[in-house]
């Protein structure tokens, strides 16, 4: 009698303890914008270090593929480079889904070329022109006789969007166009080959290319925050409904707003709300 006291007793503990476990184990699944990504990876470091009983795993791919995981359930933050379109704000409350937006930070979509490119600055026509095939060499532009190469993001980007929307008016992009995955994948083949132009954000502007003015306005903190710049844009994190107050989903998705936080977005290169 006493043995099966003894081992109820220690059933009792296991389950409890396994209860216990699935109770304080947390995952946060976050999916979606690459430009965004440098600022969530450094968000999840510095959670880990406050708060090791949460798991994070982070996908980027995309601000439309974030959006389509949150829609489907596959995570718990999207990371957006841009604003829910109104077809995905319906598909998300179709399937049940509340989706609730955090700007966190400011950004600029960057025009970038190779630094032997003598060209400093284009206008809206200009770039139109580049990328719809028009122009077709870099002396129509006054600069060397060398063809142009020119490089968009792909179309799941949020990146994209904005450049697609505010940059060439959404014209149909020329058959020439190569397309790239990331941010840093734009930035490699920017850096390596001569004729090429790109574009990233902010926060990827680095030695290696030239940083072309748009409109005659340079992309800086100063000129995304005064709004001069015309492609600034904000970041977002989006949810499933408001997070539960004092939840880690809470604290993540406000960590912004801390002082910690705001120091991680400026070291990233991109452009805080607030200043400390």
């Amino acid at each position: 009698m006493l043995k099966k006291l003894m081992l109820a007793g220690v059933f009792c503990v296991l389950v409890t303890a396994v209860n216990f476990c699935i109770v304080t184990a947390q995952e946060i699944r976050i999916e979606g914008s690459t430009t965004v990504g440098p600022i969530v990876d450094a968000f999840v470091e510095a959670m880990q270090q406050s708060d090791s009983g949460v798991r994070f795993t982070v996908k980027k791919t995309g601000s439309g593929d974030g959006a389509a995981a949150l829609i489907d359930g596959r995570c718990e933050i999207a990371a957006m480079s841009r604003f829910m379109k109104d077809e995905e704000f319906k598909k998300a409350i179709n399937a049940g889904r509340k989706p609730v937006p955090f700007t966190i930070c400011m950004d600029g979509v960057c025009f970038i070329v190779h630094p032997s490119n003598r060209i400093r600055n284009l206008t809206k026509k200009q770039v139109t022109d580049i990328y719809t095939g028009k122009i077709k060499s870099w002396k129509e532009l006054g600069g060397a006789d060398i063809p142009v190469v020119a490089i968009s993001r792909d179309t799941s980007s949020g990146t994209y969007e904005v450049f697609h929307e505010l940059a060439v008016n959404k014209s149909k992009l020329g058959s020439s166009v190569e397309y790239t995955n990331s941010n840093p994948q734009m930035f490699t083949r920017v850096s390596t080959t001569k004729g090429a132009i790109g574009y990233v954000g902010i926060g990827f502007l680095q030695d290696g290319v030239s940083t072309v003015k748009f409109e005659n306005v340079l992309p800086t903190a100063d000129s995304i925050v005064a709004g001069t710049y015309p492609l600034s844009r904000p970041l977002y994190l989006f949810t499933d409904g408001y997070p539960k107050m004092g939840s880690p989903l809470m604290k993540f998705c406000n960590f912004f707003l801390t002082e910690e936080g705001q120091d991680v977005i400026k070291a990233k290169g991109f452009v805080p709300f607030t200043k400390y």
